[in-house]
């Protein structure tokens, strides 16, 4: 899951929760004591959600299906992909619009860890929690992710592949997200795609 996903997972907590969960991928290592207890159990949600989909069979038979040479990076590509479904399931909600705006709106008052700080403006300016929506726009971003890492652009190779499976991918994503909502989901009365 990415960014969206783990909103719409931690919306019915505090502000310091949901913060917790949208910069935990900046987090590093087990100690968790210099952030405020609510951003700690958000970093620990954020966790349990990232190790509930990685492990999950749904997303373990999806990633098998992806080409032979990209599957160990398959999962980077879904966890985008997935924020795409999420938002183009709910992008006329106003619970949606809410949230989001909720999420920009802390992003853009706090700090965030140096890893992801030169991504929170881009992300907020660009209005990526939204433009996910668009399939072209989350294929950009898939590839633009493959940029940041060593090596050829794997995750580039990848589009074609997302674009083909998309119809037995959003299959996937609707049963793994509805049980991640009812185990993992805070809070309740956000709509599900």
């Amino acid at each position: 899951m990415n960014f969206l996903a783990h909103a719409a997972l931690a919306h019915g907590g505090s502000d310091d929760f949901l913060y917790g969960n949208l910069i935990a991928d900046g987090v590093k290592g087990p100690d968790l004591s210099s952030w405020a207890p609510a951003v700690a159990d958000g970093i620990r949600h954020h966790r349990r959600v990232d190790a509930f989909v990685d492990t999950h069979p749904i997303v373990l038979q999806a990633r098998h299906r992806a080409p032979a040479g990209q599957r160990r990076y398959a999962g980077i590509a879904l966890d985008l992909l997935w924020d795409h479904f999420l938002a183009s399931h709910m992008q006329t909600s106003l619970a949606h619009q809410r949230l989001v705006t909720r999420c920009y709106r802390l992003l853009g008052e706090r700090t965030a860890p140096e890893r992801l700080a030169p991504m929170m403006p881009v992300l907020i300016e660009e209005d990526w929690l939204r433009r996910y929506a668009d399939l072209a726009f989350t294929c950009m971003a898939v590839t633009n992710v493959g940029r940041r890492l060593s090596g050829p652009n794997r995750l580039a190779l990848l589009v074609p592949w997302l674009r083909a499976d998309y119809v037995r991918l959003e299959e996937d994503f609707q049963a793994l997200w509805e049980e991640l909502h009812e185990r993992l989901g805070a809070g309740s009365g956000l709509d599900q795609p």
